[in-house]
């Protein structure tokens, strides 16, 4: 059975604060990760505050596929965290927790499935990946890298 929580943390040579705005704008996640291609603020919403809901877009080789996001935690420096849903439907919470390091910051970033029955069975042939827990770990850790390189040349 996969995993339903993923956590993978780096060191970064950068403040918690600079990496939290990385990461908490949103429209710029696909320069990141290696699966969001873009995502957009939907309903007047501008940037990271709680409840402030955006669109995300993926894909994986020839799979595509959007969800909706609302944003559940956003402590500039020290949290960023959104929920996703299909519809009505659950699917995921992802999150970034930022610590200050006398080098800069750690930085974990966590996936929770929120999925039911349905969404597993009808989301590994949507996306082209049959264990998600495994497939967002690799995820996570170049997303992670990316992070890292623009940061510490920020």
């Amino acid at each position: 059975m996969s995993e339903t929580q993923v956590t993978v943390e780096r060191e970064m040579a950068a403040p918690a604060e600079t990496v939290w705005a990385l990461v908490s704008d949103v429209t710029r996640m696909g320069e990141w990760s290696p699966e969001t291609v873009e995502a957009v603020w939907l309903g007047g919403a501008t940037g990271p505050t709680v409840g402030a809901c955006f669109k995300g877009k993926n894909q994986r080789g020839w799979h595509r596929w959007s969800s909706k996001c609302e944003v559940v935690e956003a402590e500039p420096g020290k949290s960023f965290a959104f929920d996703v849903t299909l519809g009505p439907l659950k699917v995921a919470r992802w999150g970034y927790r930022f610590e200050s390091t006398p080098e800069g910051c750690r930085v974990e970033e966590r996936w929770e499935d929120h999925r039911g029955a349905f969404v597993k069975t009808v989301g590994g042939p949507a996306t082209g990946v049959a264990d998600r827990a495994a497939h967002n770990r690799d995820g996570m850790a170049t997303t992670l890298a990316n992070l890292a390189a623009a940061a510490e040349s920020a």
